[in-house]
Parts: structure tokens; sequence; C-alpha cells
């Protein structure tokens, strides 16, 4: 019974009492009730002590804070001496490469997506010979996937990788899909974007946000695939070695990875360079 209601009955009962009995009994009845309500009183006061939410007052909301990033080159860490190989879109197992490159873990369509075979061995500059990409030609694969079998983001993924909030767009979506990439060899630095997994790891977190190194594999410990674009950029064969590091998009400048569909034909100090 709310409070006003109770008190206003402890009243009537105490008026009634005065009318049907001399002074000394009323006083008397009204002790008691005065003593009755004051229990009542302990009584509710110790049972909304007990409630979580006695008022039904929503609960608070939860604040998900990150540590904001270093502006600049010095924004994250580069990998070094991580050996390198060369992959396509399109790429039929091999011996080397297990998985078929028709699709990658983020686009089960990445061969109708790009437009077509990356072929690397005939090149129109930084292109495919006989066609303009629809994607980006300058891609790479690393060794993790936040999204795993189910949909769902792997149970750390919100926890090592460090722009997880800022890309988070809902569960089995990934975050990592299309972020920046920037990849250093012998003097000369290519931008590309993380569009696929491996080499043959798929949750390998250690390496790719800490500072633990590949894991061994047929590829000598490979720990990042290149496309054909970023290996003629950086001038290379598969099996070298390289720098890598996350690249936040303002610090990506104007190049042949930004504007690919204009790239300027790209000509090699050296013919039929096959790095299969």
């Amino acid at each position: 019974m709310p409070y006003h209601m109770t008190r206003t009955f402890s009243i009537t009962v105490v008026a009634c009492c005065f009318a049907l009995a001399g002074p000394a009994a009323a006083s008397r009845l009204m002790e008691r009730v005065a003593g009755q309500h004051e229990r009542f009183l302990e009584e509710r006061r110790d049972a909304l002590a007990g409630l979580s939410d006695p008022f039904g007052v929503p609960a608070a909301a939860r604040l998900v804070l990150e540590a904001p990033r270093p502006r600049g080159l010095g924004g994250a860490a580069w990998k070094r001496n991580v050996v390198s190989t060369v992959f396509w879109v399109g790429e039929l197992p091999s011996a080397h490469n297990p998985t078929p490159n028709t699709r990658s873990a983020w686009d089960q369509n990445w061969l109708a997506n790009f437009g077509g075979y990356d072929d690397p061995d005939h090149r129109a500059g930084y292109l495919p010979a006989g066609f303009t990409p629809l994607l980006n030609p300058f891609y790479v694969a690393l060794p993790y996937n936040d999204v795993a079998r189910g949909g769902v983001h792997r149970p750390e993924a919100s926890e090592v990788i460090p722009w997880f909030w800022q890309s988070y767009r809902g569960d089995g979506i990934s975050v990592c899909k299309g972020r920046w990439v920037a990849i250093h060899h012998q003097g000369r630095v290519c931008y590309a974007q993380w569009e696929d997994v491996g080499p043959f790891e798929v949750a390998h977190w250690q390496y790719v946000f800490g500072n633990a190194d590949p894991l061994p594999n047929r590829n000598g410990g490979a720990g990042i695939d290149l496309s054909p674009a970023v290996r003629d950029f950086l001038q290379l064969r598969s099996g070298a070695t390289v720098e890598w590091r996350f690249a936040e998009d303002r610090e990506v400048p104007q190049g042949p990875w930004r504007n690919w569909s204009r790239a300027v034909p790209f000509v090699r100090s050296q013919t039929n360079v096959h790095d299969e």
C-alpha cells in the first residue's frame, strides 16, 4: 500500500478510536498503530535495499573508449624481415598455394567482383592485360581472419585489433578487409589493401597484431602475400623479404594504389619476370 494511503488509513483508525473509546484507551491504540506502521516502513526499506533495480531505472550506458592512435608515419610499428610470396585473384591451387583464389576469405565472388583473372605474367603496367580491374589491384593477404566459422567475430578480435570498435559495423562483418598496409623493400614503399587471409594461417593474431614471428610453413615461413601490382611496384620476386605495417587512410599518399584505374604503365628493368 502506498505510504500516503497507509498514513490516511492510520489517521482514520485513530479518529474512530477517539469517538468510540475513552482518551486512555485511544492513546494506547494509537501507540500500537504507530508501532505497526513503523515496522511496516522498516520492512519496506529492507526489501528495497535487496533489489538490484528497485525503481526500474535503466542501466547506465556502457562506453567503449579507444586510446587515440598516434598520427604520422610512427602510427604503427614495422614488421621487419618478413618473407613475402606473390598471389593473385583467380590463382588455382598448387603445391605452394593449397587454396584457390577465385574467392577470398571475405568475398565469395572475388574473381567476378575483381573483373577477371589477375594474370601475374601478362601485365599492362600495374594492371592485368586486357581489362581494367573493378577492385584495387594493390592488395595483400595476412594470416588472420577476424570472422570465424559461423559468421561471428573471433573472441579475441575486439581485444587485439586496434581499430576494432572504430570500424565495427555489426557481427560477422570484417573490420580487417580493405585496411591499408604499407610495404617497404629496398628503399621503395608501396601501399595496398588487406583483401584476403594467408599465407596458410587464419588466426595468427600474435604475429599480425603483436610481436611474434610468422609461423613456419612450406613457403619459407612467409608472413605476407603480395599481389602482382605490389610485386611490380616494389620490383621484387616471390620469396623476397620485406617490411610492412598498417597505415591510416590519411597516411596513404597519391599513387597507383589510389587512382589505379588511370595507372601509368610501369616499365620493368627486367622482362618476363615470373614470380610463382
